[in-house]
């Protein structure tokens, strides 16, 4: 415990600096690594030692690249090479491995694994990126990642005072209905409340149906990426995707739930301005 909360009070403070006082090349920089990352971390938990290095190779430069290709506005074109690259690499190894007797037996699933770690995980988090670049990104980006934090603390509290409906999936057997609603309920209030203080302190109104829409479907991708990863880690017997953080598990254990809430907030704050 100890170890978690000294890696937590370093960490924290440094992805914030990083995230609201350099330009937003820094916290692209830092997001491509990230990204890298947790690829690495997944193509680990489910290749079975099958994914070859050419794969992984190209599946983690993906992972980089493509958080970056929104820092420099390449667009869809950008998105669509790199793509078409991790595919043709993946499968040209895995009809490689077909060939040769004895090989490895890549199959279409690795080639999938490879896809998803490399072009749909960086996607997810690319959003972060996006996010930095707009008018008051630091309080943008700023709101979606507390945000996941923020509606993961409610669930836990809620479950554990409150939980008495617990079993609603086998993926995740502990938690509860009550600690759901308390996750969904936390990020409603507390992503209306930060737009509050965000206006105070930027000087500007802030549109609070647009906040409370972040809160709301924010919190429930930020569940729905938590479950998702803890399927993959039950498929395959993980308890950490990584120990690259000391009590923390690997990047993909923390930012796993960004991934998906990433997004969807910034999806809103596109077609529904907060400031």
């Amino acid at each position: 415990m100890a170890k978690r909360i000294i890696v937590a009070c370093i960490f924290t403070p440094a992805i914030l600096w990083i995230m609201l006082v350099p330009s937003p090349l820094a916290w692209t920089a830092l997001v491509c690594f990230i990204s890298a990352t947790a690829a690495f971390e997944l193509l680990r938990a489910v290749g079975e030692d099958k994914i070859t290095l050419p794969m992984k190779a190209a599946t983690m430069v993906s992972a980089a690249l493509l958080p970056f290709g929104s820092w420099a506005e390449l667009g869809m074109a950008y998105v669509n090479l790199l793509s078409f690259v991790v595919t043709a690499v993946c499968f040209w190894c895995a009809i490689r491995a077909y060939d040769e007797e004895g090989g490895p037996s890549v199959g279409f699933f690795h080639v999938l694994a490879c896809l998803f770690a490399g072009i749909i995980i960086p996607l997810g988090l690319s959003a972060l990126v996006e996010l930095r670049r707009m008018d008051h990104g630091k309080y943008l980006v700023l709101l979606a990642v507390l945000l996941t934090f923020v509606t993961d603390a409610g669930a836990y509290f809620a479950g554990v005072f409150l939980g008495k409906h617990r079993g609603v999936t086998k993926v995740s057997p502990n938690k509860s209905v009550e600690g759901y609603i308390g996750g969904f309920v936390t990020g409603v209030l507390f992503a209306v409340l930060y737009g509050v203080v965000s206006s105070k302190i930027a000087g500007d109104g802030v549109n609070l149906l647009s906040l409370a829409l972040c809160g709301l479907f924010g919190a429930l991708a930020t569940e729905v990426g938590d479950l998702a990863f803890s399927f993959i880690k039950r498929q395959y017997g993980v308890k950490d995707y990584g120990h690259l953080l000391p009590g923390h598990g690997g990047m993909l254990d923390r930012f796993d739930s960004m991934i998906f809430c990433g997004p969807v907030v910034l999806f809103i704050v596109r077609f529904l301005p907060v400031f």
